[in-house]
């Protein structure tokens, strides 16, 4: 597995495109939380970053599936999935190992966004939650892991890496947004709707975010991440 990690590493930083995909992320949002009136960092009066944490989902709808797009297209198009099947190496060992590589490329990208942190405690008269901030990131990696499994399964789909991109993108878009419209739907006089929005991570992810790790939020994230990584390993064996 970990030969996996280093190879995925490896090959995504070895060009440009790598990169490029974090800085255009950096920079979107350097952009967005500093010069953009509605959600100015520095115009809200008070030491927050609530601004980037509600921006930040969106934001990976980008991210993610800029790094996961090629993770199996590209082994099917360029004929070497064929030689890591050669591998000694289990299915389940594949799979995982891609989906860790995609999770530690993302800690890296915001790991960048920590200068945002340092900035507001610089700038603040009496600092920053951080107990706030460090729920809001283990939040914001949960939601990555989703978003991650879902690319990996979606990859492991499609020969086209632009194709991987385009439906990776819409799924977590679906995942994330659809289920939260519903929280006001009721029939003959029951909250159906508060039940439909269970489904998605939005609920989820801010609840983690408000520094509220409930055990039903971690068997939630913990259980869409399995399924989609077990969709994966499913597909992959079934084109072996």
């Amino acid at each position: 597995m970990w030969t996996i990690i280093r190879k995925e590493w490896n090959q995504f930083f070895s060009g440009w495109m790598g990169y490029i995909s974090i800085v255009v992320y950096l920079l979107i949002t350097a952009i967005l939380l500093f010069y953009i009136p509605e959600t100015n960092l520095l115009d809200a009066g008070y030491a927050s970053l609530d601004s980037f944490f509600e921006l930040s989902p969106l934001l990976l709808l980008i991210l993610v599936p800029a790094i996961t797009m090629r993770i199996f297209s590209d082994e099917y198009k360029m004929g070497t999935y064929e030689m890591l099947k050669s591998l000694p190496l289990k299915v389940s060992s594949l799979v995982l190992g891609k989906f860790f590589s995609v999770l530690l490329i993302i800690v890296i990208a915001l790991a960048g966004s920590l200068v945002y942190v340092f900035t507001l405690h610089y700038l603040s008269l009496n600092g920053l939650d951080t107990g706030a901030i460090l729920g809001s990131y283990i939040g914001l990696m949960m939601l990555c892991a989703v978003y991650a499994s879902i690319g990996i399964y979606v990859s492991s789909c499609f020969s086209n890496s632009l194709a991987s991109f385009m439906i990776t993108a819409f799924a977590c878009f679906l995942i994330y947004y659809v289920f939260a419209f519903f929280p006001a739907f009721y029939i003959s006089g029951q909250n159906i709707g508060y039940y439909i929005s269970l489904m998605g991570v939005k609920y989820h992810y801010e609840n983690v975010s408000r520094g509220y790790l409930g055990l039903n939020d971690l068997i939630y994230f913990i259980s869409v991440v399995s399924l989609f990584l077990y969709q994966t390993n499913s597909q992959l064996k079934k084109s072996n």
